[in-house]
């Protein structure tokens, strides 16, 4: 269950991880990395019984062509094992067959497959998402601070219907939602290359 500036790309994911893995690129495409130990990727389903939590294992690739913004793309990996509710129980059920069915699916993961700037500090990113072998697209929605400074922080946000992937089951005596919001929250700085090219809005 999980959607700019120098900062986006640092930040741009990640959707997302407790480690980047960063390509090597010519000196004339920016690069960025993730500052692990601060940053996160969270969940969050509406349930009679509080079921919210964290992924502890994740990565991520940020790769540009160009230093144009919109020429980004994320490839994020989860480790569905690693999910963190707080309860032994709820993680049992939720790495169950039932859910992320862990076993035969160990990975939880977003492909961009385009990065559009809808703000001064605004993005929309369509991608891959994948949970239990199912893929679908989805969208994740970006708000980044520390434009222009080469290190910052990016929220987003991704929604996505639990039963579009397989997920059909409940837990007994809690009644949930089928809405689930995935919230990444990421701190990252660039390391290499120019700034990114972001459009002007007025």
């Amino acid at each position: 269950m999980p959607k700019l500036r120098p900062t986006f790309l640092c930040l741009f994911w990640c959707l997302l991880t407790s480690s980047v893995a960063l390509a090597q690129a010519p000196s004339d495409i920016p690069v960025f990395q993730i500052t692990p130990i601060q940053s996160s990727i969270r969940f969050d389903v509406e349930a009679s019984v509080a079921i919210k939590g964290t992924f502890n294992k994740w990565n991520a690739t940020l790769t540009f062509t160009s230093p144009d913004v919109e020429s980004g793309a994320i490839d994020v990996q989860i480790f569905a094992d690693s999910v963190d509710t707080g309860s032994s129980l709820k993680n049992s059920k939720l790495k169950s067959s039932d859910f992320f069915d862990v076993a035969n699916n160990p990975y939880i993961t977003f492909k961009s497959t385009k990065i559009v700037q809808t703000g001064p500090s605004t993005f929309e990113v369509d991608g891959n998402f994948t949970i239990r072998g199912v893929t679908r697209a989805e969208s994740l929605t970006l708000n980044v601070t520390g434009a222009g400074t080469g290190q910052g922080t990016i929220n987003g946000t991704l929604y996505f219907d639990r039963k579009d992937y397989g997920m059909n089951s409940g837990i007994p005596f809690i009644k949930i939602a089928n809405r689930v919001e995935v919230n990444v929250s990421l701190l990252g700085k660039r390391t290499s290359g120019p700034p990114v090219k972001l459009k002007e809005f007025h």
